[in-house]
């Protein structure tokens, strides 16, 4: 697929990410931390994200559905982090992510200590752990 864009398509596409990465900076002029789930759904069984021959893209399209909200930090620089604050009828970990300004890690390990001791999770293992 990318040897089907030319460098006008990729010059547009970089710009268009630069764009985002503007907006989120001024969003953050008013804000400390942006918080979203880390995760659309629960943890899902190995294999979800297989593709078949018919359709190589399917795994990586079944990823964008499960993981919508963290690429962006991808693509824009942003510091994150996930932190397994609350655990599922399953007893498995589910992840709240906090997005940070660019920069500004230290924000995130300061809400991640304060976090951790309102919410220990440090001993907590899910019942099927690697």
């Amino acid at each position: 697929m990318g040897r089907e864009q030319n460098a006008s398509q990729y010059l547009h596409a970089v710009t268009k990410l630069q764009r985002v990465s503007r907006k989120i900076a001024r969003f953050f002029l008013d804000y400390d931390v942006w918080l979203t789930p880390t995760l659309s759904e629960p943890p899902v069984p190995l294999g979800t994200f297989d593709s078949t021959p018919e359709n190589p893209l399917q795994g990586m399209e079944r990823a964008g559905e499960f993981v919508p909200f963290t690429p962006v930090c991808n693509a824009t620089g942003q510091p994150a982090m996930s932190v397994p604050l609350f655990w599922n009828a399953d007893d498995l970990p589910v992840g709240t992510h906090f997005i940070g300004r660019f920069g500004d890690e230290a924000t995130l390990f300061r809400l991640a200590a304060q976090l951790e001791e309102a919410r220990p999770w440090a001993d907590r293992h899910p019942p099927v752990s690697a």
